[in-house]
């Protein structure tokens, strides 16, 4: 049964009436989806709006834990990135294992 109204051809006049139909349904729904898209479109500013605070809360919460600190130590050479001798300690190397195949 449910393949012969798969298969039903439809006259151009039940055609007419089916587009008509769902012009009506699209019209009809219009408003909803519209209420819908302002609703979607708040709660997205309402989201944008709670993470620009909760970033503006880290970045003073990070700002005020390198106060409590002090200054941090230098920063690295980028044209040198091994550590200098002064750098180094004088602690002996730690043995690495390699690892088995």
């Amino acid at each position: 049964m449910e393949n012969a109204n798969q298969e039903r051809v439809f006259t151009p006049e039940e055609l007419e009436a089916k587009r008509k139909e769902m012009l009506k349904f699209y019209k009809e729904s219009t408003p909803y989806l519209k209420a819908q898209f302002e609703h979607e479109e708040i709660l997205m500013k309402i989201d944008e709006v709670r993470f620009k605070r909760a970033s503006i809360q880290m970045q003073y919460a990070m700002m005020m834990n390198q106060m409590e600190e002090g200054p941090e130590q230098e920063e690295p050479n980028e044209e040198y990135p091994f550590p200098t001798p002064s750098e180094m300690n004088d602690s002996e190397p730690v043995a690495r294992k390699l690892k088995k195949q």
